[in-house]
């Protein structure tokens, strides 16, 4: 059973306001990964947070695909969706989420890595949906068993980020000749939710061939949700996007079209965040604001970076060289 954070020994900075945030820095850097393995990841990125002794800055995730975090230094509080954070674990999974994770670093560096649902299908042998809305300890979990070595090359690893983010590279890239089962329909319908154009589940399974069963059951095993939540959480983000990634946007101009009213978007942002559009944009975003553009972009909402440097040179059929990165 989780413990509960005895308020004594950790110093929290609440996310209500910038005056409650203790002195910081928060460091970003991505990373490209080999284009074999695009299809599959997101982009990698390590985040370095410097605050003072005892204290901890606290953010929200929105809603994104499965992710794996190692930490290296004090572990996260966390929690998905309301409730209380608890401790987590230096190496941290969680499926496709519905729901904002709520969490708080304390001095830390994290390395984070998504896996889109290709990947999931290539390399966890477990039903989305039975992971959706978790997280897990890594290490432990029999669906992350394949990447828990990965906490052994961050962890105490030293060099500097490119060394490390081109051992992660090396790594994954020795697992990635795999199979995918239905892979082709899978990479078809994560291309197919990012079109803005797409705004219902008839209008999805036409553009994919698929009945709306089988359609139901792809989305299911490997997005981890119904294909009417995976439309309404990309029309969410969407929307979340164009606020947080334009200084000049307003949550009226920011929301997505196929929103009926303004109460509508409300209502949707309540379900996936746990609070008002208000009460989130008067908060502070330590963690997230460094980091939204390229997340908005994994998620398929927003246009990709193109300044990101590559990790490894890949050709089929040679060894993967390290490049020095451009």
């Amino acid at each position: 059973m989780p413990r509960s954070v005895n308020p004594m020994r950790e110093r929290i900075a609440e996310p209500q306001g910038a005056a409650l945030l203790p002195r910081h820095k928060v460091s970003v850097q991505f990373f490209q990964l080999a284009e074999p393995l695009q299809p599959y990841f997101t982009a990698l990125y390590s985040t370095v947070v410097e605050c003072e002794a005892g204290a901890r800055l606290t953010d929200f995730l929105h809603p994104e695909w499965a992710a794996l975090r190692f930490t290296e230094g004090p572990v996260a509080l966390a929690c998905v969706g309301p409730g209380e954070m608890f401790p987590h674990w230096p190496f941290i999974a969680n499926g496709p989420t519905s729901k904002s994770i709520r969490f708080a670093l304390a001095r830390c560096r994290t390395w984070g890595l998504g896996l889109r649902p290709a990947g999931w299908a290539k390399f966890i042998d477990a039903p989305a949906d039975e992971l959706a809305d978790r997280t897990v300890d890594g290490s432990a979990h029999p669906a992350f068993a394949r990447f828990a070595p990965l906490l052994g090359r961050v962890v105490g690893a030293g060099g500097d980020a490119e060394d490390i983010a081109g051992r992660i590279n090396d790594f994954l890239m020795r697992l990635v000749g795999q199979s995918v089962p239905n892979e082709q329909q899978i990479l078809a319908c994560q291309q197919a939710l990012r079109d803005p154009e797409i705004s219902g589940v008839a209008q999805l399974g036409e553009r994919l061939g698929m009945t709306p069963r089988s359609l139901g059951r792809l989305c299911r095993r490997y997005f981890g949700f119904s294909p009417k939540l995976l439309l309404r959480r990309q029309r969410f983000l969407r929307s979340l996007a164009q606020f947080m990634t334009d200084p000049s946007s307003t949550w009226i101009g920011a929301m997505d079209g196929q929103y009926h009213d303004q109460a509508q978007f409300v209502r949707e942002f309540r379900a996936f965040m746990g609070l008002s559009p208000r009460q989130y944009a008067a908060m502070p975003h330590p963690i997230l604001k460094p980091i939204m553009q390229q997340r908005m972009a994994d998620q398929g909402v927003a246009p990709p970076r193109l300044d990101l440097p590559t990790i490894m040179r890949y050709q089929p059929g040679e060894s993967p060289n390290r490049a020095s990165g451009d």
